[in-house]
């Protein structure tokens, strides 16, 4: 399973670098503005810095709803980097303009996927991503991981190329259980990813083991 990490800043986009296990950034506007990147330039600017630091796909979201509009900035957004997919709302005009980026060669990812059937219409237009918001499914009492699971299944069944990137992921057991499941590709916080390497049991075999080679040399 690849593992993408879900911000906008650099700083913890570089600590996830350094661990050796990212393979990709997802962003969006809002945590764009909580980093405080405000204005078309800026915004385009700091993609190309992600891209900078991290070697594989960036996801940069268009803001237009309209076919014109989601082509105009989705084109932009390409330009600017060989690892920009272009980042495209579940809606009906983004399914046309997943469409149409796929003729082009151009990756896509498609976002807010609540439904199998919404995973359905994304791959069969051609995206090379969607995201199903398994956190965001879990605060309304409806099992995400369930929906990760059908669409895998359904996925499977048809041999779509698009792939599962399990997003909206809040702690260490989802990531576990989307890896179980089959999920491609995960994306969440810095936060959840560390929280993999830590167990108590882990913590105090080393401080015994270090106990008794202190002991052996004194």
């Amino acid at each position: 399973m690849k593992f993408f990490i879900d911000t906008a800043n650099l700083a913890e986009i570089r600590e996830a670098n350094e661990l050796g296990i990212l393979d990709g950034v997802t962003t969006n506007p809002s945590l764009m503005a909580k980093e405080g990147i405000t204005g078309a330039n800026n915004i385009l600017k700091h993609y190309v810095d992600i891209c900078n630091i991290v070697d594989g796909p960036v996801s940069a979201e268009v803001i237009a709803t309209d076919l014109e509009g989601m082509i105009r900035e989705g084109e932009e957004l390409a330009e600017l980097h060989k690892n920009i997919v272009v980042k495209i709302p579940m809606i009906p005009e983004g399914i046309k303009a997943i469409k149409y980026f796929d003729k082009k060669g151009i990756k896509t990812n498609c976002t807010l996927i609540f439904s199998a059937g919404q995973a359905l219409l994304a791959a069969k237009a051609g995206a090379t991503y969607i995201s199903p918001f398994l956190g965001r499914l879990d605060d309304v009492s409806t099992d995400g991981l369930a929906l990760i699971e059908q669409i895998r299944l359904i996925y499977d069944n048809y041999a779509f190329d698009t792939q599962i990137l399990a997003a909206s992921v809040r702690h260490p057991m989802h990531i576990i259980h989307c890896a179980e499941i089959g999920s491609d590709v995960m994306t969440g916080p810095l936060s959840a990813i560390k929280a993999l390497a830590k167990h108590p049991l882990t913590d105090l075999g080393l401080q015994q083991f270090l106990a008794d080679h202190a002991k052996g040399n004194k």
